[in-house]
């Protein structure tokens, strides 16, 4: 019965695409819809688009190719059985390859005689929408351009998502036949010669897209106050360039092997590469996908050419499959931010009191530019923080630190859809700190590299935050705040002169803490002597010469 009650939420997704069929069982239950979590994932490699070449000829879907898919979805359709995903929450979806095949009226037809299932056919633009809407579910908020590269195709459009509202061309998207398989097979056949011609011909349709997709005065002005367009990519081709950049990066090994939310300035997409064996060994990176790279290089020198203004490039994982799943959640669930949907199911009982005293820690900005970086202070990043304050007491307290390190990549939060690196870096380290960021020699590395890609003054603020969140834990160790002492604890902060004659921007914060000690003996002054030696030179980031302030503090009882 329990069983029953979960799966009326499951959703069952086949999207079969140009480059391979995705098999999914998504849990679309509350409070954690928002991030769409995968209970059951697979993939067929069948290239539907590939199998419709034969020395160059297009031919009709041959039979030995229909059967290895029917043979993929009577497994997949025991596999819905086993986990009793009720028969009308299963979804079948097609894209550019069935669509445009010889026999794709048969073939689809052959699917439903074999499995009962109906293959929905998506039209060339509605495909580039739900493509789109699979990006919008990758990110808290996007405003930029969107592209997707398929098998046989690629699709751009303008996007601006923020909370439920996802606006995009009111044209749809427009859709090239440049798709990874596609262009390969158009460069084996235009050769050498024929590249100039072709490249000329790509940049020219890419102009004419940006000016066929009516993009918004605001989008445009906006990108040029932020020196360039931020430009969103999606579908395995990209996605697997984008791996390929990851394992280039300038922080090695790069410690978040997770796609979605990686981003890079224009000068690292531009990276060109030729295909080799070290390709293949890249991680994520199939024989077949490194054998697309020169097809991609040239893909991206024709999309540059013809957007020369571009600024940042984020990698999304959401495709068709997430676009359709993320289509169908209600408004109210949509405009959740993702980072707190995902913690959410950790949250303590008092949550809302905590937040409140974290918050106060944070020193206000004003002129001052060594304070705290907006992303790690968002009432999202510590309501985050908040929600798993308590999501690793229960483990040895020898490994608290490495878990809760780990726990927004291959912990917790490996699941969830949607998050930004930057998000699940600083939600890590701070983390981390709040169980006193002691790890052991086996993750110390990994603990550098995040604080690398944090940067170090973002990493010195989160070693901040960890410990005022270290000292929230120590004082309510249930979570619970009860019923008048919410004014238990009182937090300040200000800037102070650094004690060296300079101006008070040089790097100096005063914490006060005041708090009802009765009972609590020694809790105060082990909290403020631990903040304080994170204004130790030895405790700072990268050592003395690197990032950190100096932290004095005062201590006030106050009486009940």
């Amino acid at each position: 019965m329990a069983q029953q009650q979960i799966s009326e939420h499951y959703q069952a997704l086949v999207d079969m695409g140009s480059n391979g069929i995705r098999f999914s069982i998504s849990d679309l239950s509350p409070p954690t819809a928002r991030v769409m979590p995968t209970v059951y994932q697979d993939r067929s490699g069948i290239s539907l688009y590939d199998a419709q070449y034969e020395s160059g000829k297009k031919v009709a879907i041959p039979q030995a190719i229909i059967k290895g898919v029917l043979t993929a979805l009577l497994q997949f359709k025991r596999t819905c059985e086993d986990f009793q995903v009720p028969h009308d929450r299963v979804r079948v979806v097609a894209t550019e390859a069935t669509r445009n095949a010889i026999n794709s009226e048969d073939f689809r037809q052959q699917i439903q005689s074999a499995t009962g299932w109906t293959v929905e056919m998506l039209p060339k633009e509605e495909e580039g929408r739900i493509g789109a809407l699979g990006v919008a579910s990758s990110f808290g908020s996007i405003r930029g351009l969107v592209l997707d590269l398929g098998g046989g195709s690629i699709q751009m459009t303008w996007m601006v998502s923020e909370n439920a509202e996802v606006k995009v061309s009111p044209k749809g998207s427009v859709s090239f036949p440049y798709g990874a398989a596609a262009l390969m097979r158009r460069l084996g056949e235009v050769g050498i010669q024929g590249q100039d011609s072709l490249r000329k011909e790509m940049s020219a349709n890419f102009e004419k897209a940006l000016q066929d997709l009516d993009v918004p005065d605001s989008l445009t002005k906006a990108a040029d106050a932020e020196g360039g367009w931020t430009l969103y990519l999606s579908g395995g081709g990209f996605r697997g360039w984008g791996y390929i950049l990851m394992s280039l990066h300038s922080i090695s090994p790069y410690p978040i092997p997770i796609i979605n939310g990686f981003q890079v300035p224009k000068s690292s997409f531009l990276t060109t590469l030729e295909p080799s064996s070290d390709q293949e060994e890249t991680f994520r990176i199939s024989s077949r996908r490194a054998s697309q790279v020169p097809a991609i290089t040239f893909l991206i020198k024709a999309l540059t050419q013809s957007i020369p203004s571009i600024s940042q490039i984020h990698f999304a994982q959401g495709g068709i499959r997430e676009g359709l799943l993320f289509s169908s959640l209600p408004a109210t669930i949509r405009a959740q931010h993702p980072l707190v949907t995902a913690t959410q199911s950790y949250a303590p009982p008092s949550t809302a009191a905590l937040f409140r005293i974290l918050e106060s820690s944070v020193p206000l900005q004003k002129q001052n530019s060594s304070g705290p970086p907006s992303a790690l202070t968002s009432p999202e990043m510590l309501t985050s923080v908040v929600n798993l304050l308590y999501a690793h007491a229960s483990l040895p307290k020898d490994i608290r630190a490495a878990a809760a390190l780990r726990s927004s990549t291959t912990g917790l939060l490996a699941h969830a859809n949607g998050l930004s690196h930057v998000d699940r870096c600083l939600l890590a380290l701070v983390l981390c700190e709040r169980w006193g960021g002691d790890v052991s020699p086996t993750d110390e590395l990994y603990l550098t590299k995040m604080q690398e890609l944090a940067g170090p003054q973002a990493a010195w603020w989160a070693k901040y935050l960890g410990g005022i969140a270290a000292g929230i834990g120590d004082l309510f160790p249930a979570g619970v705040v009860r019923e008048g002492e919410e004014g238990l604890v009182k937090i300040t902060t200000e800037w102070t002169d650094a004690g060296d004659g300079k101006s008070a921007s040089a790097r100096a914060l005063l914490l006060t803490i005041s708090m009802v000690t009765e009972g609590r003996e020694g809790m105060l002054e082990d909290w403020l002597e631990s903040m304080e030696k994170k204004g130790k030179k030895k405790n700072w980031v990268e050592g003395k010469d690197g990032w950190g302030l100096k932290v004095t503090t005062q201590a006030k009882k106050i009486k009940k």
